[in-house]
């Protein structure tokens, strides 16, 4: 059995084509193999939900698709669990809106010093062990 790819690697969204031409190259591309991983928008989309819904983090789960770059990020809250009637159409439209500019957000709070790949492990580190 083929083996599945994950890239994980920033920038995702263009280390992933960059993999796929490798493949076809190679004549062992599989489109339905290679992934790319983009767990950072994770992170912070269920970090921004629970936040503003006082749920605790490790108990939410938000499902994110598409790219790894602004307006390519899309969060779910339509499927996140657990629901919360609580929040408005202007609630989700922020929450997308800070999903999509997480990354930036963190580098304007490191004043350009660092990218979010860290913080953001280390956020999800201690939303799971503490």
């Amino acid at each position: 059995m083929p083996a599945l790819v994950n890239v994980i690697s920033n920038p995702v969204n263009s280390t992933v084509p960059i993999a796929a031409e490798v493949f076809k190259k190679a004549g062992t591309f599989d489109e339905n193999k290679l992934f790319g991983v983009t767990t950072l928008d994770v992170v912070g989309a269920k970090t921004f939900y629970a936040a503003k819904t006082n749920v605790p983090v490790a108990e939410v789960n938000v499902p994110v698709v598409g790219g790894h770059a602004g307006v390519t990020i899309l969060p779910l809250f339509s499927q996140t669990t657990p629901k919360s009637n609580n929040l408005s159409d202007e609630d989700i439209q922020a929450l997308t809106k800070r999903t999509q500019d997480g990354g930036t957000e963190v580098v304007q709070a490191k004043a350009g010093k660092g990218s979010a790949t860290l913080s953001m492990a280390s956020l999800e580190w201690q939303n799971l062990f503490f």
